[in-house]
């Protein structure tokens, strides 16, 4: 948090859960549209990379591996960056970045050039604007923030399923080199929704109360000290176990139909089924969150979202006909889409508006780590054992059990190893903040003994005619 930014949740200013805060949803939704399709669409021109290059597969998948890996793993980076300069400065950055990226990857002569371009560069730019874009929508909604979450989260749907047969339609017409310039011209969209992020304004005071204000705040530029919140240490865990199992399904599940004899379009019909599902289940949740009744237990919510994914996969498991398949995919679109509504609302529930800019880059962080660290290992053995097995039926059961875990360990964790405690801030700067809109709003019952007390002295003192105070219809009852 370094020095002081302008829109780092001033203290005193309200959440509007609205006015405003739409066009701020807007730019969300399209930025979390873009960082969680764009490496999936990426992939519609690995066949032309391919024949380019005369590569492999393996090796064109990395540009997706490398899109996500800087999308996760820069967390900290984009924390420091927000903490320091604000949201907005860092998402104009971060739109240039991403366009950039792919502008210049389609001059590229070697795989390894875009590596660097539409891998390093253009997942950087990405990262730069969606953690801003989930802090913003964090500082401008409160009452409102589960639905909003949850309409945000939709965007990550509704792009896929249009920017990949975009994708296919630049690739057709004008190869892999103008597609991928139409799409960094795309990209530069992320700059409009960076302008959209308007910071939001402090109360006026006057200037000796402010100055002292200012210098008493100091802040820093990557809080650990959200590791002493037990919240959000088991919140940590719970999502670096989940990230190994949550993706997995939707890899396999068009194989898992070409295994038992489909055709291939019918085949990638399943995952179309599991999109569509997934955008109206992602708002509907969003609005189930923000119930009066639900929302101070939204951790079991996603607990509840967690152990049905793991239990869809484990059920998805048992399907032997594309009917069974089609099931699953309606009952994963809904589950999947309650994890995606409700991860971010929950840790914005845990650690607070003031130290949410940090504990998002830390949980990225750890995330990033669990998929690079612990899928090298649990690829090979999912490999090996389908390989030896030639059933998906095992990787559907490896992946259910990992997320059920995920969410035994949030559930169980939160409920025995959290104490109980009553509503109060998260912090100190929170505290004050709150102090500060009560006496704006309401007077203490101290304020209002010191008030009779001036109006009691302001009759004593005055003046006297014939024998009668003098009266005004401010003084009378």
């Amino acid at each position: 948090m370094g020095a002081v930014v302008a829109d780092d949740g001033p203290s005193g200013v309200k959440a509007p859960d609205g006015g405003w805060g739409w066009a701020v949803l807007f730019g969300c939704f399209i930025i979390t549209g873009f960082s969680y399709a764009f490496p999936k669409a990426v992939s519609v021109f690995f066949k032309e990379l391919i024949r380019e290059f005369g590569i492999g597969y393996s090796d064109t998948a990395w540009i997706s591996s490398i899109l996500l890996a800087m999308l996760y793993g820069t967390g900290p980076l984009c924390s420091v960056c927000v903490n320091r300069f604000g949201c907005r400065p860092v998402m104009l950055v971060g739109g240039l970045f991403a366009s950039m990226g792919m502008v210049i990857a389609s001059f590229c002569t070697s795989i390894i050039q875009i590596y660097l371009t539409a891998g390093v560069i253009t997942g950087l730019g990405l990262a730069l604007n969606f953690q801003p874009s989930l802090i913003m929508l964090n500082r401008y909604f409160d009452k409102r923030r589960p639905l909003a979450n949850g309409l945000s989260a939709a965007g990550s749907p509704v792009f896929l399923c249009a920017l990949s047969p975009l994708g296919q339609i630049l690739q057709h017409e004008y190869g892999w080199r103008g597609g991928f310039l139409i799409l960094g011209g795309m990209l530069l969209n992320c700059c409009v929704c960076g302008a959209l992020m308007r910071p939001l304004e402090p109360p006026k005071k006057s200037e000796a109360i402010k100055e002292p204000a200012e210098k008493k705040v100091k802040k820093k530029l990557l809080d650990f000290s959200v590791f002493k919140d037990g919240g959000f240490v088991i919140y940590a865990l719970a999502a670096s176990i989940m990230v190994l199992g949550l993706f997995v399904p939707p890899v396999f599940v068009v194989n898992y139909a070409k295994d038992l004899g489909y055709q291939d379009t019918k085949a990638a019909f399943l995952l179309t089924i599991l999109g569509f599902i997934d955008i109206f289940a992602r708002p509907i949740c969003g609005m189930v969150a923000g119930l009066k009744w639900v929302r101070p237990r939204c951790i079991y919510l996603f607990s509840f979202a967690m152990i049905f994914n793991g239990f869809t996969d484990l059920m998805g498991s048992m399907s032997v006909d594309y009917g069974g398949l089609v099931v699953f995919c309606i009952f994963f679109g809904i589950s999947y889409g309650m994890v995606g509504a409700l991860q971010f609302e929950v840790l914005m529930a845990i650690v607070g508006t003031q130290k949410f800019s940090s504990a998002i880059g830390l949980v990225l962080l750890a995330e990033a780590m669990a998929v690079l660290i612990g899928p090298p290992s649990a690829g090979k053995k999912r490999r090996k054992l389908l390989d030896a097995t030639r059933r998906y039926m095992f990787v559907f059961i490896i992946a259910g059990i990992e997320v059920t875990t995920s969410a035994l360990v949030l559930a169980l964790g939160n409920f025995f190893c959290i104490k109980k405690k009553s509503e109060e801030p998260h912090t100190k700067e929170e505290a004050a903040e709150r102090e500060e809109l009560n006496k704006s709003e309401n007077k203490s019952p101290e304020d209002a003994k010191v008030d009779s007390i001036e109006v009691e002295q302001f009759l004593k003192d005055e003046p006297e005619k014939n024998g009668e105070v003098v009266t005004n219809p401010e003084t009378c009852v």
